[in-house]
């Protein structure tokens, strides 16, 4: 059996200390926005997307990618991780869908949620301290790029 692979994008967003996460009905544990690419975007420009849509905020990418003069192109931001999800795993073990997801790090300038029509409502939401990452049973991936992503848009 085939694999299908999507590429999606996942940013989180970081204010006062906390990071953003919101509980995903259909997975049934916390995660930052994001969601798939559309055949027209790049990584990055898909996490900010969803950012927007997801949680009303806008984002601004923190990025540390070294730029490189190109003639014909640009540097993109580089994600802070590239994950390999497995999203459907069938009975026998084998993986139906996965997702390579490329993650990103954005600071936002207020904590009000004001999603778009259709998205979570802003009750899915809460934001996480450094602390309470730490003492909560969240996936430990989430956790720790939780606190990565809080250092670094924290950090001067």
């Amino acid at each position: 059996m085939e694999t299908t692979r999507h590429h999606t994008a996942t940013v989180y967003v970081v204010c006062d200390g906390a990071v953003a996460l919101h509980h995903h009905p259909g997975l049934g544990i916390e995660i930052p926005p994001g969601g798939h690419l559309a055949r027209d975007e790049v990584p990055h420009e898909a996490g900010l997307r969803e950012v927007r849509e997801e949680t009303g905020l806008e984002p601004t990418l923190v990025d540390d990618t070294e730029r490189v003069a190109a003639p014909n192109g640009e540097t993109l931001p580089t994600p802070r991780h590239t994950m390999l999800y497995d999203v459907n795993v069938h009975s026998d073990g084998t993986v139906g869908h996965q997702h390579v997801d490329h993650v990103f790090f954005a600071r936002v300038d207020s904590r009000e949620i004001n999603p778009a029509d259709g998205e979570e409502p802003p009750a899915a939401w809460s934001w996480y301290t450094a602390s309470e990452l730490r003492a909560s049973d969240l996936e430990s991936d989430t956790v720790e790029i939780g606190l990565e992503a809080i250092e670094a848009v924290e950090s001067p």
